[in-house]
């Protein structure tokens, strides 16, 4: 097609500096576009000619990606190792970053960064959310203990998290500065609060059905529960972009 143009994204919080190209490297249109959602839409909509465009892998890229990819013959995302080679200069800044990533746009057998589906996307954001979480969880529950131990307060390792339990405990502290037991009940707050949402993400996640098969075939693995299944499902994403068992171990090792 010649008529076609490779069109750079050198992507910004704010902006998005692009480069068009045609298939002998000249250019025939750059400028800037305001990071909103309307502007780009609008910028897409008014191209002329058909386009195939490459962008950074960056914070800002999915939704950049599914706002422009039905509006483009093809939508590369990107990778870093590549783009760090093409865009290697001493002389840098958003206009010849566009150029440089106009040019990758334009290559037939470049390596791009895997986009998954922009639902399966959603539901690994909510995982990941989860796992913050559960962490944060994790570090009051730390503190809580901790609280009593800076006031020499014996308490059951085993039984501290339960609310019955600590509703008793705290009921105990009457020599403990009113400041710890404070403490100790914000602590507790936030640790109930934690716990309900990731109950909730966890039930929305297990609960979708696009994911419901997939998760029901890897919890019939011994030793393999619902968070273990959804992070496989979800981090791996379509299991056909792998050609082999030892291609997936691969890409599991950071």
């Amino acid at each position: 097609m010649s008529s076609l143009e490779y069109i750079g994204f050198d992507v910004h919080k704010k902006t998005i500096t692009f480069c068009a190209k045609t298939g002998d490297g000249q250019i025939v249109d750059e400028g800037k576009i305001a990071a909103r959602r309307g502007d780009l839409n609008a910028w897409a909509k008014a191209r002329s000619r058909p386009w195939m465009g490459a962008m950074e892998a960056t914070l800002f890229t999915g939704w950049i990606y599914d706002l422009l990819r039905p509006q483009a013959e093809a939508l590369k995302v990107a990778h870093p190792a590549m783009l760090r080679a093409i865009t290697a200069s001493k002389k840098k800044n958003d206009r010849v970053d566009a150029r440089k990533i106009a040019d990758f746009a334009a290559l037939q057998s470049a390596t791009e960064c895997y986009m998954a589906p922009s639902q399966t996307r959603e539901l690994r954001r909510i995982l990941r959310y989860r796992n913050l979480v559960v962490r944060e969880a994790t570090r009051m529950k730390n503190r809580i203990a901790g609280l009593l131990m800076e006031t020499g307060t014996p308490y059951n390792k085993g039984r501290l998290h339960g609310k019955a339990y600590f509703a008793e405990l705290l009921g105990t502290l009457q020599e403990t500065p009113a400041s710890v037991r404070e403490l100790l009940r914000l602590s507790r707050g936030q640790v109930d609060l934690f716990e309900n949402i990731q109950s909730r993400l966890v039930k929305e996640l297990v609960g979708d059905p696009e994911l419901a098969e997939r998760v029901e075939r890897l919890r019939s693995i011994e030793g393999v529960g619902p968070i273990l299944a959804l992070t496989w499902v979800l981090e791996i994403g379509e299991v056909k972009r792998f050609t082999s068992i030892r291609q997936a171990q691969s890409y599991c090792i950071p």
